[in-house]
């Protein structure tokens, strides 16, 4: 069948997606065979994160990806865009005017992938056991706000709060607040491995070789009550080691769907082409990409170095030169289509100048040039990250007043040493927990943060509680104004881009246009198996 190219009608607050395939936005149908989706994500069980899978300590993309199929939280986000939705609960609410005490109904009937049922002890358990853990990965800074977790009955839960957060429903829908059997999860102790046991749409069987699940069946779950409807009762997850053997997999029919990461090229191709077997879905995106510094650090120290790299830095020619039209600049932590946004750094710095920066190191007193390693993770963020540090090298370098050199270094190895705080300058992502500005400023700024970063600024971290007073978004944007101007001028971070969202399909794969919602959750569910043209 003759490509074609179809927008469907916006959802609320972002762009509509685009397809480039016939099979994109047609219904799913059933099939008994798997549908297999390909990723270059990575699942390593180590010395130093030997539990991967663990809600309790998940907090990255890839391990989201695989816990939101298969545990289940009290709440969830939607298809498209919008406030989260029961999901494990028959509802939930506030229910004082301060936003400080959360109730929530338990379904009746819901029962654990095992057929045990679940109670709102099992959800109080879950709940404390992460809180109680506090892994080292940060994710329990998500339910930092909970004072305590209540039940009456078997059905319901309360969770009194330590302080008034609006936005707490959206952090009942992350996996860190997935409800688990205490049977499979000891209360005070990580769960090492791939083993996943839930009563989320589909239970996991993990193909592990060398401490790595290459690959993962997702198969549905009879006993799931819940809001979602699966249009597959199968789905394989393959994991690759470049973009290049996943987009040839695709190619030849060994996978049916290709997922984060793709290189800048695959997209470029996938979508110029007229007549293919395989289409590609563009959507809007909220995954951000920038640098952060151990600001304790001697090279970095001072803070007129941090200002004069981030006085320097090109993001329009780095964009540019990386990404193109997958990619736009971004000057705050916060992406510009989220509520709150300020262009905090380009208010500050304005267009990059060499000049400016010599005057910020002169003075401040700092001989240049300033000698430096910027690291990066080799597999972790997709095959362009190098590139896009051999640029922000070349600038940097080009302006005389540095002598950078950059390191590679596979993500197993780059995230335990960035929180030991073994590299002075580093580049990140971040996909949202959720879409809201809190998500963009607090897991990096609050107390117990996902970087272990040393930075702490006092008036930050009465904002962050003050602005989740606000239900609504629009009225907490002083607050997260003065949050994000006091990071450009503090600079313990630098905002580089936001990027789009693509996913590539054999033409006879549906749903792909939901396959990724706004937060980059991978919806399995949403993918059905249609008719080849």
């Amino acid at each position: 069948m003759n490509r074609k190219t179809l927008v469907l009608p916006a959802v609320v607050g972002l762009l509509a997606p685009v397809l480039a395939a016939c099979g994109g936005s047609d219904s799913g149908s059933k099939s008994g065979d798997a549908i297999v989706v390909g990723t270059t994500d990575r699942f390593t069980a180590s010395k130093d994160a030997p539990a991967p899978l663990d809600p309790a300590y998940a907090y990255d993309v890839g391990t989201w990806n695989i816990l939101r199929q298969t545990v289940q939280t009290l709440m969830i986000q939607p298809k498209g865009d919008g406030d989260p939705v029961p999901d494990a609960a028959e509802k939930c609410g506030f229910t004082d005017s301060g936003n400080e005490r959360y109730a929530c109904t338990l379904r009746e009937g819901l029962k654990f992938a095992s057929g045990e049922p679940i109670t709102a002890a099992d959800v109080k358990f879950s709940v404390d056991r992460a809180i109680s853990i506090n892994a080292d990965s940060g994710v329990s800074g998500l339910l930092s706000t909970v004072d305590t977790v209540e039940t009456q009955g078997d059905r319901e839960v309360i969770f009194h709060l330590n302080t008034a957060d609006a936005i707490f429903p959206y952090k009942l829908s992350t996996p860190v607040a997935a409800i688990v059997n205490p049977k499979d999860y000891e209360k005070d102790k990580l769960r090492d491995g791939f083993a996943v046991d839930g009563s989320g749409p589909y239970t996991l069987k993990a193909n592990v070789k060398n401490g790595e699940m290459v690959d993962g069946v997702f198969t549905k779950n009879p006993n799931y009550q819940g809001t979602l409807k699966l249009n597959n009762d199968k789905v394989q997850m393959r994991s690759f080691a470049d973009a290049d053997t996943m987009g040839d997999a695709l190619d030849k029919g060994d996978i049916d769907v290709m997922t984060r990461s793709m290189s800048p090229e695959q997209i470029r191709t996938l979508s110029a082409a007229k007549d293919s077997k395989v289409g590609i879905v563009e959507t809007a995106g909220l995954e951000i990409r920038y640098l952060a510094f151990n600001t304790d650090a001697p090279t970095v120290k001072s803070k007129a170095v941090r200002e004069a790299m981030a006085q320097i830095i090109n993001r329009s020619e780095l964009v540019s030169e990386v990404y193109g039209t997958q990619a736009e600049p971004l000057y705050s932590m916060v992406p510009a289509t989220i509520t709150g946004h300020s262009n905090s750094f380009f208010n500050r710095y304005g267009d990059p100048s060499v000049a400016k920066a010599r005057s910020l190191l002169e003075k401040a007193g700092v001989t240049t040039p300033v000698k430096l390693t910027m690291h990066y993770t080799t597999d972790h963020y997709g095959p362009a990250t190098k590139k896009e540090f051999e640029i922000l090298r070349q600038q940097l370098n080009g302006s005389g007043l540095f002598d950078i050199d950059i390191q590679g270094t596979p993500w197993d190895t780059f995230r335990p040493a960035e929180k030991k705080g073994e590299y002075d300058v580093y580049g990140m992502g971040w996909f949202p927990d959720f879409p809201d500005a809190d998500n963009y400023l607090a897991p990096f700024l609050d107390k117990g943060n996902t970087l272990n970063t040393p930075y702490a600024n006092s008036d930050i971290r009465k904002l962050i509680p003050e602005s989740r007073r606000q239900a609504d978004r629009l009225s907490a944007s002083a607050s997260l104004t003065n949050i994000q101007d006091i990071v450009a001028s503090d600079v313990p971070l630098i905002p580089l881009w936001q990027g789009k969202q693509y996913v590539a399909a054999r033409d006879n794969i549906t749903g792909t246009a939901y396959a990724l919602n706004s937060s980059a959750t991978l919806q399995l569910w949403e993918l059905g198996r249609g008719v080849s043209g």
